[in-house]
């Protein structure tokens, strides 16, 4: 039991940058998108909207590395002759990359390596045209240069395929990686969140399993695997999953398959406290096609509805918070204790939903669905993948971390989310209000737009780009104006825990223009019970 709890507190600390990938193959899918998704989860991350243009190099052209992470220098490598253009985490082919962080082995990390995995996805996505393309860069890349990170796991989607890859180094000095990547059946859903998900593999499934060519034999060198190749588990060898990475993690994994499928057969594994549970699927068929509306809901999950739900215990508060502070462990006594840890996260610094279509003009197809916050608090706006510029929102001068800016939608957003998160139940359906009402009309207006930009397509590529440019980053900016009133709609309307009252949608006054009386509704009738269960008699009125 210690070693347990030993491995928990371990695993807190090891996810510190914790993320949320999922991913739907095209058959899947209501509109036959390649849809995925990336949640980038870590407390004090400031991320603007990435833009890197196309360009050609010349010949003997170096490239400068900086840690995605830390901002540090690891060295240089040599540029390609051309790169292609990036907007956030698509390319202008449509190819998609995300990630979730695994940790596994410590002694198969290599400090000496140049490349960590932020900045392998951001020069793979400038030099890939498809997600087999990308898969073959990304390994050629560490095996030439080294690989710097933990345990990895990465999602690479393009218009036809989707894929996850497992992917870890081979320790000090040794410039190179073990590796594994499997395509997604094209009906099926996948996900993964911090836990190596990846298992038995069929070796001989050339078309839709690659791997490196040590993934087994290296495993047997260091004595952590000795049965045949057809038996070789991937993660019990190289991140074996223990209470927090079922319960942290492989939950996050379970909710999302429990959208569209019945997954309480596998309940046990999720919950992470009974040994031997049978582990989930590494996909599943899902039960009815899903939409790029279904998979933003899904990132916005806290086990609503489930045996995981944040709303049923007594740190929701008086308002139902369905979010919790971390660390994720903590002590009472000499007992260790924890808080579930759901989709949809307050410290996620940006959240997107890409849908890639192959059968449009690949600059209009692809549409990286965007948010610079937990994504349960955002309205995500459309951004195209050729798109030449980021709205100032997503890439705003002077801001950054400890700079707020209310010309910055990462700083506005998050003013509106941490008032929200401790009121809730009170302030949460003012929020989701604005948020759905703007995500539908970015919907609503998605067929008319992508018609004007396939008749201006005709005159040139260049005409769609730049129509599709001016309009993604026209409604990221009216996004911001309309949380920007959010921000002062709430403090009016919900200030000292009370709430004004409306008519046609002006506050109301009275007779004499002063505000309207104001309802107190105090707690809900669960929260008094609560009190009442706790204190006993103590605030009892004689």
């Amino acid at each position: 039991m210690r070693q347990l709890f030993l491995s928990l507190i371990v695993l807190t600390s090891a996810v510190a940058s914790a993320c949320t990938n999922f991913i739907v193959g095209k058959d899947a899918s209501a509109d036959g998108s390649v849809i995925c998704t990336y949640n980038a989860d870590d407390y004090g991350m400031f991320i603007n909207l990435c833009h890197y243009p196309a360009a050609k190099h010349a010949p003997g052209t170096m490239r400068q590395v900086y840690d995605w992470d830390t901002g540090e220098y690891r060295g240089e490598i040599a540029e390609a002759k051309e790169t292609y253009n990036v907007i956030g985490n698509i390319n202008e082919y449509q190819v998609t990359i995300g990630e979730t962080t695994y940790g596994g082995r410590e002694e198969m990390i290599d400090p000496t390596g140049i490349l960590d995995y932020g900045s392998l996805i951001y020069i793979t996505l400038q030099r890939s045209k498809t997600a087999r393309e990308a898969i073959n860069i990304m390994t050629n890349l560490v095996n030439t240069y080294g690989y710097c990170s933990s345990g990895e796991t990465f999602t690479i989607c393009d218009p036809n395929e989707a894929w996850i890859m497992e992917m870890m180094g081979k320790g000090p000095g040794s410039k190179g990686a073990v590796w594994v990547a499997i395509r997604i059946p094209d009906n099926a859903i996948c996900a993964h969140a911090n836990q190596s998900r990846i298992t038995t593999f069929n070796m001989k499934d050339k078309k839709n399993v690659l791997y490196s060519k040590d993934v087994v034999s290296f495993a047997r060198e260091k004595g952590w695997f000795s049965g045949k190749d057809s038996e070789f588990n991937w993660n019990m060898a190289y991140a074996e999953p223990d209470f927090g990475g079922r319960r942290y993690c492989e939950a996050r994994v379970w909710s999302f398959f429990n959208h569209f499928a019945d997954m309480m057969p596998y309940l046990d594994y999720a919950e992470g406290k009974v040994a031997g549970a049978k582990p989930m699927p590494l996909w599943i068929v899902p039960n009815k096609k899903v939409s790029v509306q279904d998979i933003e809901e899904c990132m916005r999950d806290h086990y609503e509805g489930t045996p995981f739900a944040l709303d049923n215990d007594i740190a929701a508060g008086p308002w139902d918070m369905p979010y919790r502070p971390t660390p994720l462990s903590f002590e009472v006594d000499g007992k260790q204790y924890f808080n579930e840890r759901p989709t949809s996260t307050q410290q996620t610094a940006f959240s997107y939903v890409a849908q890639m279509r192959s059968w449009l003009p690949r600059q209009i197809g692809g549409v990286l669905w965007f948010g610079n916050d937990d994504g349960n608090m955002v309205a995500y706006t459309p951004v195209y993948c050729g798109n030449t510029k980021q709205p100032v929102c997503y890439n705003t001068p002077g801001a950054d971390a400890v700079t707020f800016s209310d010309k910055n939608a990462f700083w506005v957003c998050n003013w509106v989310s941490n008032m929200v998160y401790p009121r809730y139940s009170q302030m949460f359906p003012s929020l989701k209000e604005v948020r759905d009402s703007l995500e539908k009309s970015y919907f609503d207006n998605q067929a008319s737009v992508e018609q004007r930009a396939l008749e201006l397509y005709l005159q040139g590529e260049n005409v769609a780009v730049n129509y599709l440019t001016d309009y993604s980053n026209e409604v990221a900016e009216q996004m911001l104006e309309r949380w920007r009133q959010l921000a002062t709609y709430l403090i009016v309307k919900y200030n000292d825990m009370a709430i004004k009252p409306e008519k046609d949608g002006k506050f109301e006054r009275t007779a004499t223009g002063q505000g309207a009386r104001v309802a107190r509704p105090g707690y809900s009738e669960k929260f008094k019970k609560q009190i009442a269960k706790y204190h006993g008699d103590r605030f009892r009125q004689p």
